[in-house]
């Protein structure tokens, strides 16, 4: 699972990551899906996996700054925390990650991006990152889990 929010109020994006990646490809997926965002984002913490060890490149072109947590300080990326959490309500722990399709993905990060948060004053990462106001007219859903 791949996730990019930079902020916390910037939306997740995702891949199922099912082909190999290198730094390189890592980096290109990174630059293209933040691109057109560039100015809104400001700082990045990644996993310390060695997946971003070309991280200059995405800094370099985004003009953001990179910040790696300590090993084993997940208080560090408290924001990464509580996505994986609120990503385990839709995909839990022990399921198959090789089994789960792009549109799987899309569903889920398209109902966490549409999510109200607390932090956010009750609005949806979707409204402040991109500066408008949602009216819902239906109910949200109620249930999260997938069977």
């Amino acid at each position: 699972m791949v996730k990019y929010p930079a902020r916390l109020s910037e939306p997740m994006m995702g891949s199922t990551g099912s082909e190999s990646y290198t730094a390189k490809r890592r980096n290109g997926s990174f630059n293209g899906l933040l691109k057109q965002h560039r100015k809104k984002v400001r700082t990045i913490t990644p996993d310390n996996g060695k997946e971003f060890a070309g991280h200059e490149e995405i800094d370099s072109k985004l003009k953001a700054d990179f910040y790696f947590a300590h090993p084993y300080s997940s208080w560090e990326r408290g924001l990464n925390e509580n996505s994986n959490g609120l990503l385990r309500q839709y995909f839990p722990k022990g399921m198959d990650l090789t089994e789960i399709t792009d549109e799987q993905v899309q569903m889920a990060a398209e109902r966490l991006n549409h999510r109200p948060r607390k932090v956010l004053g009750f609005r949806t990462p979707h409204e402040v990152f991109f500066e408008v106001k949602v009216l819902y007219t239906r109910q949200p859903l109620e249930v999260a889990l997938l069977n």
